[in-house]
């Protein structure tokens, strides 16, 4: 069965997300390292780098991500090129320190300048922060995440992530994170058996099922091909039951961390409910 988490917050000190995924019962956690909306980030302090590992090897070593800040865009101009790059570089070497390897990140918009001009640009810019950051020596590895398809944004089509993959001189860096809402409303039907193997063929053939490193389970508020991000609780959005029950017993997925990022009150009652549905459907 495949580690099913949430995505907690850090609010109080990095070690207490650790608390708040093990008070829903998880089995993988995902965080931001900072504050996900401000370029400027204060460094970690040594004391609170030495907290979050303690309590992660109490947590049995479960898989931890980390997700980019929003604000950075690597498929864009000119203006905030080097602005983005510095910042994923900083988010890159936070997670060093932290012992995190796994790295989420929106490939980014390309604006006016086209799709292919977006992707040389991401890619250059990911390469930029993975020499920069001192990542290179080490597993850490970078998961491009599949968009919903907003305006100009990267990485709503599956053949798009597969460029990117290419277009990188350090493929063995990277991989991708899946996110059910993203896809689906990017046009990718999984509800049924025959739409789901369709959606997984074209995975398997512009990205490779073994780039897949972590999946986001979230449902879709708007239909199929909506191209409009918005999450919602598993089984009360667009995609339905069905849909996650094939993903969750796809025994080529049966070993990945997999990971909520659905609205939650302070007592994280949702979580709980969220990952009960998602058990059953896996059993």
């Amino acid at each position: 069965m495949p580690l099913l988490g949430a995505h907690q917050s850090i609010a109080g000190g990095l070690h207490l997300a650790f608390d708040r995924i093990e008070r829903v019962g998880g089995e993988a956690l995902q965080i931001f390292t900072a504050n996900q909306r401000q370029w400027r980030t204060p460094p970690l302090q040594p004391e609170a780098v030495d907290r979050f590992r303690e309590r992660w090897a109490q947590s049995k070593g479960m898989p931890v991500a980390a997700h980019a800040s929003y604000l950075i865009n690597l498929a864009g101009g000119a203006d905030k090129a080097e602005q983005s790059v510095a910042g994923f570089t900083e988010e890159l070497r936070r997670c060093l320190q932290l012992g995190i390897d796994l790295v989420v990140i929106h490939p980014g918009s390309y604006g006016g300048g086209g799709v292919e001009a977006g992707v040389e640009r991401a890619a250059h810019r990911l390469d930029l922060a993975l020499e920069r950051s001192g990542a290179l020596d080490t597993g850490l590895k970078v998961l491009l995440e599949t968009t919903a398809g907003q305006g100009t944004s990267l990485g709503s089509s599956f053949e798009e992530l597969g460029w990117l993959l290419a277009a990188s001189r350090f493929p063995e860096h990277l991989g991708i994170c899946v996110d059910t809402c993203h896809i689906f409303a990017a046009g990718y039907d999984f509800r049924t058996a025959e739409g789901y193997a369709r959606t997984m063929a074209q995975l398997e053939r512009h990205v490779g099922l073994d780039r897949i490193l972590l999946l986001h389970l979230n449902d879709s508020q708007k239909e199929c091909g909506s191209r409009v991000d918005r999450h919602e609780h598993i089984g009360e959005g667009c995609i339905g039951r069905e849909g996650f029950r094939l993903l969750l017993t796809d025994p080529r997925l049966a070993h990945l961390p997999m990971v909520l990022e659905t609205d939650k009150g302070d007592d994280l009652a949702e979580d709980v409910e969220n990952l009960r549905l998602l058990r059953t459907l896996a059993a």
